[in-house]
């Protein structure tokens, strides 16, 4: 009996890819990872240049995640994850303090925002001041947006 090896080849060939494909169906299939015991928060913060945070020029961004652990590009993210615990997230209180310094009157808006999840809620945040002085003294020296 005469064998054809192009017969040979295509029975292999078809092999591999109906395992293949059961192979890649039972790995799709496996149960997802376990969930966090943490409510995720993860958020990018900015700093920009103009009025409008959907049309400033965004000169600074970090990202900043703090659970379970802080971290992430700010370069402080255990202090800004405190503070914001602190406030419970809240980034009104923080970027609203009384000013402790004393700024010229010129008009050079900055936007400050924060996008992300808090806690496992979605935060959708910006506030804008008349120059970086007045931005600095509102934050007195709030680790958040000092970056």
């Amino acid at each position: 009996m005469r064998r054809n090896p192009h017969a040979i080849f295509a029975t292999i060939t078809a092999s591999t890819l109906l395992l293949g494909g059961f192979a890649t169906a039972t790995a799709q299939a496996a149960p997802a990872k376990a969930e966090s015991l943490y409510a995720p928060s993860a958020l990018v913060l900015t700093v920009a240049r103009g009025e409008d945070p959907m049309t400033a020029t965004v000169e600074r961004a970090v990202t900043l995640a703090c659970a379970p652990t802080a971290q992430g590009t700010h370069p402080d993210p255990a202090s800004a994850c405190k503070e914001l615990a602190a406030v419970q997230g809240k980034f009104a209180e923080i970027a609203a303090g009384p000013s402790n310094r004393t700024c010229t009157r010129q008009w050079d808006p900055v936007v400050v925002t924060a996008h992300g999840v808090w806690q496992g809620k979605p935060v959708q945040f910006s506030t804008t001041y008349g120059n970086a002085c007045e931005m600095a003294g509102s934050m007195n020296d709030n680790a958040v947006f000092a970056f």
